[in-house]
């Protein structure tokens, strides 16, 4: 093969791979359309979404060969298109229908075609038999009429023919048409100069319809459009008839044969369109081409904002890009280091660079944010069917689906939710009957809810159940072995107790719940990304879970601090401030203080790492947060801020408790990034961390 061939082959498996990465987004588009339906049938803009949305599919896929799903996503778009048109209604079946078909759709082109004939043949049996009970007594068909001028002298009466359609059905609308008619001068008084547009709302069959033209099928030409026609059809309709098109619009939409704004965005692609005819005419281009370059332009004109365009870029470039943008930022910090050993201009200078390096930064990371509302939206299916296989009914309400946060955190953050939300379905919401007894609505509500604050994200999934029993909990960890036999514990140690491994309260094992896996993942997983997971709850009236993360995990901006000739980096959105290490507290048995009277325990970090050398005489402490919790951390000396990139540490260090990373600092040496939740939850856990203890 050349090196045409070649870079051929190569443009249309880029191709292949844009068409996928599409088709995955307009799959979630039918599938987020398909929830506001359910929530709001008569919802026409979700209805018309997703009616694009199957027909993009569609139009792109004959490109690829993907014969299959041309065809049965054409059986799809003509249910959608029937419902568009109030010839079929949005209910729970069609809705349950549509999201199989959505799935099965998703299947044959994300899995190579290698989905089941026999599914696909029920699916578009079911199909087929909602479009043909769709045919009922309320459907209109649309009839245009153009007489010729011997109608009347061959005796027709043109009056006869609304005569006799009256008993097949009701003539809704009727415009009388004179454009034809000449001037007084040139008028003859026996020729007609008629012609009719109307409306017939009829069962009656096709056929039927046309009998009624029998007789006077050589005295005028008859147009008929069924009810499940489409805009396309009204616009050819137009291009056929004499009268002039702006005419002709007018008279359509005032039938109620088309919408204002469908005849306007018809009308206004309608000349590239042509243009494309006449390129296929000419040889010059394949149909499909066309077709697909016109859908591209209409997917185009539904994303463009008034403000700007959005374009596709490769996550891995993306990834690159901010790799980059943290080296900016470590040789950016070796220039400000050099700098303060020089002349003043210098250090001018290099105060704005760091400020440009910043702006650099933050518009860096802003192209890796993307709104967690798509993420919250795939969990209105998981509650819905898990919430049917258990006999319950739930409602979820997505609040904050705007946030925004980090494309990696949303990815690794997928998992944790979805044990949340089953979860609180399972433990959480009880049975109708049980919500009816205790004077609750028959429905449950579950609530995905997301913020902004201090710096983070705050996820909140909380429910209307039962709440959760501390006794029960505290028998169960008991019966566990969890909890030493005589132990005191708060409540909320109580229910933190329910993320310790192994732990389920549920009776029976079942297909969501009961092995004792997953609340302590949910915790793992979360820490992980540098997170902390809380829980509140009261009784009867629910439980909620809020989980608190960075916004990114690859530049934060760090507060760095020095032991020994360690130093070491607090991420500075989890820090509340330093004091000095009261005198009192230095040689004390209790390892706590009194910070403007709240008790703060504390730990020594040149204790945990064993940091060998003596301690200075005024050591400092750095007050920081995880959660509800706060902790204060021993440190020699404050060394200031600055921005720090992440850097992971290698396997073998990866198990090194209160360690979340490593750094590079402009002096080239290599900083330690501290892990705030796991050493808040060593030192609020009362546990000892005397040199030598592990």
């Amino acid at each position: 093969m050349g090196e045409h061939g070649e870079a051929t082959k190569f443009s249309i498996e880029a191709a292949a791979e844009v068409f996928l990465e599409e088709s995955r987004d307009m799959l979630q588009q039918m599938e987020s359309c398909l929830q506001r339906l359910e929530a709001d049938p008569a919802n026409a803009d979700a209805l018309n979404a997703l009616f694009r949305a199957a027909h993009t599919i569609k139009g792109s896929a004959g490109l690829f060969g993907h014969e299959r799903v041309v065809s049965f996503t054409h059986v799809v778009e003509s249910v959608l298109d029937a419902m568009r048109g109030g010839r079929l209604s949005f209910d729970a079946a069609a809705s349950a229908l549509l999201v199989e078909c959505r799935d099965h759709i998703e299947g044959l082109l994300h899995e190579n075609g290698g989905v089941s004939t026999e599914r696909e043949s029920v699916l578009r049996a079911r199909l087929e038999a909602l479009l043909r009970g769709g045919t009922r007594a309320g459907d209109e068909w649309h009839i245009s009429l153009r007489f010729q001028r011997d109608a009347l002298r061959n005796g027709f009466e043109p009056a006869s023919v609304i005569g006799y359609l009256e008993t097949l059905g009701e003539v809704r609308h009727l415009v009388v048409l004179t454009d034809a008619m000449p001037g007084f001068a040139e008028m003859d008084p026996e020729a007609c100069y008629l012609g009719f547009e109307l409306r017939l709302k009829s069962p009656a069959e096709r056929g039927q319809i046309e009998s009624a033209f029998k007789f006077v099928r050589d005295d005028c030409s008859v147009r008929i459009l069924p009810p499940d026609s489409r805009t396309a059809d009204y616009i050819a309709l137009i291009e056929q008839l004499p009268e002039e098109r702006t005419r002709l619009g007018e008279i359509l939409v005032a039938c109620g044969a088309l919408t204002k704004g469908e005849l306007e965005a018809a009308l206004a692609t309608q000349g590239r369109a042509l243009l494309g005819e006449a390129l296929v005419g000419e040889g010059l281009v394949k149909a499909p081409v066309v077709d697909a370059a016109l859908d591209k332009q209409t997917r185009a004109r539904e994303r463009r904002s008034d403000d700007g365009r959005f374009i596709r870029v490769a996550a891995d470039r993306l990834d690159r890009l901010i790799d980059l943008v943290g080296e900016l930022v470590i040789a950016g910090a070796g220039v400000n280091a050099l700098a303060r050993e020089g002349r003043g201009e210098l250090q001018e200078a290099a105060a704005g660079v760091s400020a440009l390096v910043e702006e650099i930064r933050n518009g860096a990371l802003q192209l890796r944010m993307v709104q967690i509302g798509e993420t919250f939206a795939r969990f209105r299916r998981v509650a819905r069917e898990l919430g049917r296989e258990l006999g319950k009914e739930i409602d979820l309400v997505i609040e904050g689906g705007e946030t925004e946060l980090d494309k990696s955190v949303v990815e690794r953050i997928a998992d944790p939710l979805m044990h949340l939300v089953r979860n609180a379905v399972d433990h959480g919401i009880e049975s109708p009957g049980a919500r009816r007894a205790a004077g609750k609505p028959a429905r449950g509500t579950l609530r995905l809810a997301a913020r902004h604050d201090s710096g983070a994200i705050v996820i909140e999934v909380s429910d209307d159940g039962r709440g959760i029993d501390p006794e029960r909990i505290l028998a169960k960890a008991h019966a566990a072995g969890l909890v030493a036999a005589g132990a005191t514990l708060t409540e909320a140690e109580i229910l933190d107790l329910i993320f310790a491994p192994g732990f389920s309260t549920a009776e029976t094992v079942t297909n969501v719940s009961g092995r004792g896996v997953g609340m302590d993942a949910v915790r793992k997983s979360i820490e992980a990304l540098r997170g902390s997971v809380a829980v509140a709850s009261r009784r009867g009236a629910g439980a909620t879970m809020s989980i608190r993360l960075p916004l990114t995990l690859a530049i934060i901006d760090g507060f760095m601090v020095a032991v020994g000739g360690a130093t070491f980096v607090v991420p500075l959105d989890q820090m509340i401030e330093c004091v000095e290490l009261p005198p009192a507290a230095r040689g004390g048995a209790h390892r706590h203080f009194d910070l403007r009277g709240e008790v703060l325990p504390y730990i020594r970090l040149r204790e945990l790492f064993e940091i060998e050398g003596a301690p200075p005489k005024r050591e400092s402490v750095v007050v920081v947060r995880c959660g509800a919790r706060k902790a204060g951390l021993v440190v020699d000396s404050l060394v200031g801020e600055q921005q720090t990139v992440i850097k992971p540490l290698c396997s073998l260090f990866r198990q090194l408790r209160g360690i979340a990373g490593s750094t590079v600092l402009g002096t080239g040496e290599v900083a330690l990034i501290l892990d705030v939740a796991a050493l808040v939850k060593l030192v609020s856990g009362n546990q000892r961390f005397a040199k030598g203890e592990q």
